[in-house]
């Protein structure tokens, strides 16, 4: 995640989202950790994953950033409950801003991981790219999964609607950034890096609530300039009007993820 106009709840992500760290496998697969190695997770979030890798890899050292004060903490909290303190560090800083970080320019990292992350940074996504190639290691790789073109595209315009009928521009308002594989390849090639894999891939996903905490958890810049009021009568028309479509007979949400995945190394 990326600094936000609204506080971030750890709390309500591990109610509303829990199944963000578990869908992880295929990018994983990718990443292939190895023994000894040093590697970043960009946007760690509650940092279920920056544990993760610090606990069943092997490695050297793990670094968990994210914009989010309140996520850090709560993915200092995972670090310390799992007990990799000694491998493992989570810090507050925008993935945007990386080329200011302390580890800029030199060459520190073997990989750079980051999962649902990079379309939160839509200020400037050059920016998180010319971060990652200023802290990786030369060959070193850039893995990462975030949203696609077309991602929760339902929600996403339902949202955009529903605020901009209440007198706000819905879409910048907007926090993310979805790009066609294309699009976000010429990225990567420009700024140095080989792609040596990237695909679009969608991806229905249940809920383990309903739109409402989807809402809830991911919506919040939408809701920051409304009232309390306009708050309520916009996350309702949005579950009233998804229900039909996302909603089935038993009462169970699915939403339409598109996952972009790559594989990127720093020539």
């Amino acid at each position: 995640m990326t600094s936000q106009t609204w506080t971030w709840s750890p709390t309500a992500y591990q109610t509303n989202a829990a199944f963000v760290p578990l869908l992880t496998t295929p990018i994983l697969t990718r990443l292939a950790p190895q023994r000894d190695e040093t590697i970043m997770d960009l946007g760690c979030g509650d940092g279920i994953l920056t544990a993760k890798l610090a606990k069943e890899y092997g490695l050297r050292k793990v670094v968990g950033t994210d914009g989010s004060p309140e996520m850090v903490d709560a993915a200092k909290k995972e670090v310390e409950r799992c007990g990799v303190q000694g491998v493992c560090e989570c810090v507050v800083w925008d993935g945007q801003e990386m080329e200011k970080s302390v580890w800029a320019g030199k060459a520190v990292f073997d990989a750079v991981f980051s999962n649902a992350a990079l379309h939160w940074m839509k200020r400037d996504p050059a920016a998180v790219i010319r971060g990652v190639k200023s802290i990786l290691k030369p060959g070193g790789r850039f893995v990462a999964e975030c949203g696609a073109h077309l991602n929760c595209a339902t929600i996403h315009s339902a949202l955009i609607a529903a605020v901009t009928r209440r007198g706000y521009d819905g879409l910048a308002l907007s926090p993310w950034y979805f790009p066609t594989k294309e699009e976000y390849k010429t990225l990567l090639e420009s700024h140095g890096f080989k792609v040596l894999h990237i695909e679009a891939t969608p991806r229905q996903t249940p809920l383990p609530t309903d739109i409402g905490g989807w809402v809830d958890t991911f919506g919040g810049s939408f809701m920051a300039p409304l009232t309390p009021e306009q708050r309520k009568e916009v996350r309702e028309e949005v579950v009233q009007t998804l229900r039909p479509v996302l909603c089935d007979r038993e009462g169970k949400w699915t939403v339409d993820y598109v996952r972009l995945r790559f594989v990127a190394v720093l020539e």
